[in-house]
């Protein structure tokens, strides 16, 4: 076994340089064969060990076909330079991955909370879009190898966001421990910077004046940085959301809808995933469909509406979530990130879940 490899039934990890975290399958074989890249990418003040738990399910369940590296390029107060350099650090080390890991042909993100943000905007700059021949046929099979382009080379296929604020923080309710006061979320908008920094400004949509906000200009491709061509090569994108008792990001900006979209929603009947209680498969949404909606909720935030609007140009898979009944619901951000795989072990039935609709 190499120097500072760890094995664990079945699974070996091994700590990177920089602090991060390559998780594989302990049998030589199978780890040699597996060619798809899992990018885990934590949370604010986050670090590699925060996916720990999912890193290794990931490849207990799935051996000889995943190889897991569990970010450490943003960890703890690295979180709160802001989206934009975030994102830059991440790609710089999905292209290190890629040239330690040889043989390596798909590649797909699990994100967490702000995480997702960043993901997001990593891939606009690990974007490259299909070379012409694959243009030229796109008609014929949308479905080739690279007609949708690549990231980093790489074929994209799935796009995990796990509690991640898609829509930022400042609209109402966006962040629920503020109890949906007007007067404390606009205060906090004001002061977020004072403790969060360049990472505040971004999720708050607060930019010098005249400046559109980042999350803005992450809805459309914005000279270099591909951001939604990248979001839409990927093969299915997933949004996991906690419909309640997540005090950090809402369920409106994690599930990416309106209002008026938030769907009813019942305990869950399956024993596989108790917490499991809504799932939903959003088709590409047009820009007349969403304006026929935002006259329903006149109340709704214009800026946020066009964040929605720009996100719903992909189909989406939206998975929601209910803690309700735990003893540790109060702490249900984590709880579905599994963050703790003793104390938060609630949240396995949600990492299954993610598993066992993995594409492959």
């Amino acid at each position: 076994m190499e120097n500072g490899e760890v094995e664990n039934t079945g699974v070996s990890s091994s700590e990177t340089v920089n602090g991060g975290e390559d998780v594989f399958s302990s049998k030589e074989s199978d780890a040699s064969s597996a060619d798809h890249l899992v990018m885990m990418v934590h949370g604010i003040l986050g670090s590699a060990s925060d996916w720990k738990f999912g890193a290794e399910q990931f490849v207990r369940n799935l051996p000889d076909k995943v190889f897991v590296h569990c970010s450490e390029r943003n960890m703890a107060k690295l979180t709160l330079d802001g989206v934009d350099v975030m994102g830059e650090r991440l790609a710089e080390e999905v292209l290190e991955v890629i040239k330690r890991k040889p043989g390596l042909k798909k590649i797909s993100f699990v994100a967490h909370s702000v995480g997702g943000v960043v993901a997001r905007y990593a891939i606009g700059k690990l974007y490259r879009p299909p070379r012409m021949e694959n243009v030229e046929k796109l008609s014929a099979d949308a479905s080739e190898e690279g007609s949708k382009g690549t990231i980093a080379g790489l074929e994209p296929i799935n796009f995990i966001t796990v509690a991640s604020p898609h829509l930022g923080s400042r609209g109402n309710k966006q962040v629920p421990f503020l109890f949906g006061v007007t007067a404390f979320e606009r205060a906090a908008g004001l002061v977020v910077h004072w403790i969060f920094k360049r990472t505040g400004r971004h999720l708050f949509l607060n930019e010098d004046e005249g400046k559109t906000p980042l999350l803005r200009r992450m809805v459309e491709d914005d000279g270099e940085l591909h951001f939604m061509s990248a979001l839409g090569s990927f093969k299915r994108r997933v949004a996991y959301s906690n419909v309640g008792y997540d005090h950090i990001v809402g369920w409106r900006t994690s599930s990416i809808r309106r209002n008026t979209e938030l769907p009813k929603w019942e305990d869950s009947l399956n024993e596989k995933y108790p917490h499991i209680v809504y799932e939903e498969h959003c088709k590409t949404c047009d820009s007349e469909q969403s304006e026929s909606v935002v006259k329903e909720d006149d109340c709704f935030d214009k800026l946020e509406e066009e964040l929605v609007t720009g996100l719903s140009r992909v189909s989406w898979e939206k998975v929601d979530v209910s803690f309700h009944s735990s003893r540790l619901r109060f702490a249900a951000h984590s709880v579905i990130q599994v963050k703790d795989q003793y104390m938060h072990a609630e949240g396995a039935d949600v990492i299954q879940h993610m598993i066992d609709n993995f594409l492959l």
